[in-house]
């Protein structure tokens, strides 16, 4: 596998203790966690703590691609350390990222990461609610609490927590090299498959009702491919019970324009 062929996301073959992680994390300072700096990327509290960073950031939480910098707060947690010592790469900057109860991370798309060069980007879940949706092209990647996972959030993605509880991930960018790699294409034969998210599978019966009911393919025709086509079929999904947003949409059209045209236009 090379950095310019990456899956979606894969399982990577390392697992972590969560409870001297969660010890750690207990005894940081409430006033360490800042705001994300993409205000405009999310709704909610979405807010994260620097353990290691870029020293050309040009903000906190913010990527660089300069020397990675070890922030001095956590040294005398032993728990990170032994954490980053198991990543037998350079490890550009890791982050744990808190999105609170009832925050909402937009879709959207992360283009530096798809560089073939670029960093590789690992979530370690340390805290995560059972109704957590983090969607990568529309699909659920069912992370669990001290599992590692690599995801190409170079593609479109977003976050949703619902609550009760935050989610709290330990994120981390890192340089491909051979191992990072190898641990990438072994992690694929251990990854689950990937499944809709809730709006998701509404969708999904949303495009069943058309493929049946040809006075609503009908409707959706007369519009095109435009923005009221986005609207009127999220609309038109409601006024049957099948809740979705447009985000479903244009995942749906993104991975299959040609399929899903040629159903609703048949």
């Amino acid at each position: 596998m090379t950095a310019r062929s990456l899956p979606r996301c894969s399982r990577l073959a390392l697992a972590f203790e969560v409870p001297p992680l969660l010890e750690a994390l207990s005894r940081v300072d409430a006033g360490a966690w800042q705001t994300h700096f993409n205000t405009g990327y999310y709704e909610g509290d979405w807010s994260g703590i620097a353990l290691v960073a870029p020293e050309d950031a040009p903000l906190p939480l913010a990527p660089g691609q300069g020397a990675p910098v070890r922030s001095g707060w956590w040294l005398g947690e032993p728990a990170w350390g032994a954490l980053l010592d198991r990543f037998h790469t350079v490890v550009r900057s890791a982050r744990l990222l808190r999105l609170g109860p009832g925050a909402r991370i937009h879709e959207h798309c992360d283009p530096d990461l798809g560089q073939p060069d670029g960093d590789l980007r690992l979530h370690v879940p340390l805290l995560s609610p059972s109704g957590v949706e983090f969607l990568v092209d529309g699909l659920q990647v069912p992370m669990v609490v001290g599992e590692c996972w690599f995801i190409d959030l170079s593609r479109p993605h977003r976050v949703d927590n619902p609550g009760p509880g935050e989610r709290i991930h330990l994120v981390l960018d890192c340089v491909p090299n051979p191992w990072l790699l190898g641990l990438l294409e072994q992690g694929l034969a251990g990854t689950p498959p990937l499944q809709p998210g809730r709006a998701g599978q509404a969708f999904a019966a949303f495009r069943q009702r058309v493929a049946t009911e040809p006075a609503l393919a009908a409707a959706l025709q007369a519009l095109g491919d435009s923005r009221d086509f986005l609207r009127e079929t999220v609309r038109l999904g409601a006024e049957l019970g099948l809740v979705f947003s447009e985000a479903e949409v244009r995942g749906a059209m993104h991975q299959g324009r040609q399929a899903w045209s040629e159903q609703w236009r048949a």
